[in-house]
């Protein structure tokens, strides 16, 4: 599974290429990943990328309507790619642009997922996640708090 750090590089590996590009279309070949590719990405039409950010293990990226979330399970990649480029078995979506570049998702084992959120606040997927390892809210009282009423793992052991 790719881990944070390669998440990371995924973003800024294709962060320049999409902000202030002009999504022209998607293809999108199997919709059968993880969860069904959500239906408002198939119908996105000449819409202006703002930004390419990260949470946790998903890449997010930003539109005028809203948000593609993507998380690459255990196995997916995304790769910027000539228009012209044929597509391979595994190659499940493309972003296409137009500038002729290609966002293109490959997922062997289609653990992956894209999905639409018109506002991350509300999403599912990134509600449930705690503070990102480098941010200002994940600090000691943080972790105190996290921590205040699990039992110690080692005391338990010795005890019993």
């Amino acid at each position: 599974m790719p881990e944070l750090p390669e998440v990371e590089t995924s973003r800024r590996g294709i962060e320049p290429h999409l902000v202030g590009n002009i999504l022209h279309y998607a293809i999108v070949r199997n919709s059968k990943l993880r969860w069904p590719v959500s239906e408002k990405i198939k119908t996105l039409l000449d819409e202006p990328i703002l930004s390419v950010k990260r949470r946790a293990k998903y890449l997010l990226i930003e539109l005028n309507q809203g948000w593609i979330i993507v998380h690459l399970g255990m196995s997916g990649s995304v790769r910027i790619l000539p228009e012209e480029q044929p597509e391979e078995k595994h190659d499940h979506i493309d972003l296409v642009f137009r500038d002729g570049k290609v966002l293109r998702y490959t997922d062997p084992r289609r653990f992956g997922a894209w999905l639409w959120c018109e506002d991350l606040a509300t999403s599912s997927v990134l509600a449930h996640l705690g503070p990102e390892p480098l941010s200002a809210q994940f600090n000691a009282q943080y972790l105190y708090q996290q921590s205040k009423n699990k039992k110690n793992r080692h005391q338990t052991m010795a005890n019993g």
